[in-house]
């Protein structure tokens, strides 16, 4: 039974448009794809500058968030699994999750709590918290220098960050436990697995050429 990453719960949570569907047009389309890996048995890895930054960078970030915060956190290695979701925590603490989350520039660092909710976040978050058992989630934007391999054509001024006030460089978003959301969870992965399994088998029946 395929589940699902934490990291990409939210691509099958948005609503349908009718009550009637158990899955909005997006979330199937996501399906359809992941059904397609399933029978050709390959996985499509996606990267991009701003994702090679928050690797690059991630240590470097999770100092800025201990010497602001006068904390000790350190890089969560572990990962966990229900019947329904799987996941990989940044930091973890005996109340609450956090994920780091590695701005690219001055430009795109959320300098208002407001400005990082993200439902995307959200969902990997609610996600972490089921699987900790814990009753909070953070998200923890950080604005740490950027590599200068991956700086590019851009103005460094936009990356060389790290003369700024520490505090300034951090935003955090919080959440709450839901568990009525996570129920929503476990009806929208079996119903993404059932659409999965049609997707499968429909592939089956148009490559059987005997």
């Amino acid at each position: 039974m395929h589940k699902f990453r934490a990291s990409s719960l939210g691509d099958i949570m948005s609503d349908p448009k009718s009550s009637k569907e158990p899955l909005s047009a997006g979330a199937k389309t996501v399906c359809e794809k992941l059904a397609k890996q399933l029978v050709y048995g390959y996985t499509e890895s996606i990267s991009s500058k701003y994702m090679d930054k928050g690797l690059a960078v991630e240590d470097r970030s999770i100092e800025l968030v201990n010497s602001v915060l006068f904390t000790d956190y350190v890089k969560n290695t572990e990962r966990r699994s229900n019947e329904w979701i799987t996941g990989e925590a940044d930091i973890v603490t005996p109340t609450k999750i956090i994920d780091i989350k590695s701005s690219w520039s001055l430009s795109t660092f959320h300098a208002l709590a407001q400005d990082g909710m993200n439902k995307t976040y959200e969902w990997q978050g609610r996600a972490y918290m089921w699987l900790w058992d814990v009753e909070a989630f953070e998200i923890h934007y950080c604005l740490v220098n950027t590599p200068e391999e991956l700086i590019g054509f851009e103005s460094e001024t936009l990356h060389q960050v790290e003369h700024l006030n520490p505090a300034l460089r951090l935003s955090r978003v919080l959440y709450q436990r839901d568990r009525e959301l996570e129920e929503k969870i476990k009806i929208r992965v079996e119903a993404a697995r059932e659409y999965m399994d049609q997707v499968i088998a429909k592939i089956a029946a148009e490559h059987s050429f005997t």
